[in-house]
């Protein structure tokens, strides 16, 4: 038992990890989306484009999206491409639009307009820079039709969530004229080692996604065969393509580059972290972590951090609480996170400053900007929490949501521990690709006065 002077903070403690239990927030928008097909060929044309438009339609149709479908680049107009959130480039070939054409389409997209581009894309519209910045990258070459292990590196996007690490499939594989990387949010690369014929120096992305000039952009490889259009699972990958592309799912699609993991999915990466309190995390078949039982915490206690980009990607399956915790001292007492550092709530209940996205009863989220990028119950979310100095700042899906300052002197985040919380036996999180970029450390501000 606590000491009375323990008691109190002990009590309040308590009430930073229990959170509240009433019903979650979900921002998923109401059906009712509509896409352009748009499958043009002034080059090559792919003989299976009538299976690609007959499976968005398909796809579209399931979702509650409706698809339209056209080869006539007089649809490219302000007026018509206003009654769509997005548009596909499917296989389309060459130079495809006109200058006028070009520009209602470039208006769209700055617009807020989506953008989505399948296979033969990427061969389209060399001599238009806003197309080349949109789609990413541009064809170069392609080797014989093979299978390939495709590595997923974006288990949380609505295109790749469903997909193993390492998925192997077969289909035409571009080689692409420069990387696009630097650029994009990479969501899935090509080991070049498993077939033959890449020519990019073992660093291949093959899908990714980024928003251009105001537009989301969301382009795939894959889909040069027929077979393709019938495989479900290559079917989801274009379902949640779509699905991201018009808005209907969130996810963080800023470049990614620097970060190093800290739990990779698989057990090794587990030797540095260490569990504080009751409960425990399962490892699954599928390298996430589950939370069982609680009131506990796993914590990396290999290394405390000052200055950092935490990411990490996390799942509720309904009203489920849990929370991540940074800033605190090692110590194998879950309550020394509590007391002294601050958590980041995953529970979408509660008063505002107890609620997803918020610095846990210190300082809400702004929540009109939390509502718009959160996935609901079922999907997975990924958090930034970048801290610099004892400013600690927090991403949901690429959406800034909250920016707070410490200011209490018994508490510091310029050195300390991160974590993630299993609540209890009723509640049922999942956590997966935990990684960490380290940034410059701030130098301290000088007292007043010196």
């Amino acid at each position: 038992m606590r000491t009375t002077g323990r008691l109190a903070t002990a009590i309040t403690g308590t009430a930073l990890l229990l959170g509240c239990m009433s019903g979650p927030a979900s921002s998923e928008p109401a059906a009712g989306e509509r896409v352009l097909v748009f499958s043009k060929t002034a080059g090559f044309r792919h003989d299976s484009i009538p299976e690609g438009v007959t499976a968005l339609k398909q796809l579209g149709a399931d979702a509650g999206i409706t698809v339209d479908a056209t080869e006539d680049a007089g649809a490219f107009t302000a007026g018509n491409l206003r009654r769509y959130d997005a548009v596909v480039f499917l296989s389309t070939t060459g130079d495809v639009l006109n200058g006028a054409q070009q520009r209602a389409f470039e208006r769209y997209v700055q617009r807020g307009g989506g953008f989505m581009g399948v296979h033969a894309a990427a061969d389209t519209e060399y001599d238009w820079p806003f197309y080349g910045g949109l789609v990413g990258a541009y064809f170069q070459s392609h080797p014989a039709i093979q299978q390939a292990t495709v590595d997923i590196e974006d288990h949380a996007h609505a295109g790749t969530s469903h997909l193993p690490t390492a998925w192997n499939r077969t289909d035409e594989w571009y080689n692409y004229r420069s990387n696009p990387r630097e650029r994009v949010h990479v969501l899935a690369s090509l080991d070049e080692s498993s077939y033959t014929g890449g020519t990019m120096n073992g660093d291949h992305p093959i899908a990714w996604c980024h928003t251009n000039e105001g537009g989301r952009s969301f382009y795939t490889g894959g889909g040069h065969t027929k077979e393709s259009y019938a495989d479900p699972a290559f079917r989801q990958h274009l379902l949640g393509g779509l699905r991201w592309t018009t808005g209907a799912a969130q996810a963080d699609c800023r470049p990614e580059n620097g970060y190093r993991p800290l739990f990779d999915g698989t057990a090794d990466s587990l030797a540095g972290w260490r569990q504080a309190g009751p409960g425990s995390f399962g490892l699954g078949t599928d390298g996430t972590l589950t939370t069982t039982g609680g009131l506990g915490m796993l914590w990396y206690a290999d290394q405390g951090f000052g200055a950092y980009s935490l990411k990490l990607d996390w799942k509720v399956d309904g009203d489920d609480n849990s929370g991540v915790f940074v800033g605190f001292p090692p110590s194998d007492d879950p309550w020394s996170a509590v007391d002294n550092g601050y958590e980041i709530q995953i529970d979408a209940t509660d008063v505002p400053e107890k609620t997803t996205g918020s610095v846990y009863g210190f300082q809400s989220a702004d929540l009109a900007e939390r509502d718009r990028a959160l996935n609901p119950p079922g999907e997975w979310n990924t958090y930034e929490i970048r801290v610099e100095g004892e400013r600690l700042r927090v991403w949901l899906n690429g959406v800034q949501i909250n920016d707070f300052t410490n200011t209490d002197p018994a508490r510091s985040l310029r050195d300390g521990h991160v974590g993630i919380q299993n609540h209890g036996s009723d509640d049922q999180v999942s956590f997966r690709d935990i990684r960490i970029k380290e940034l410059p450390t701030q130098p301290m501000r000088a007292a007043e006065g010196d």
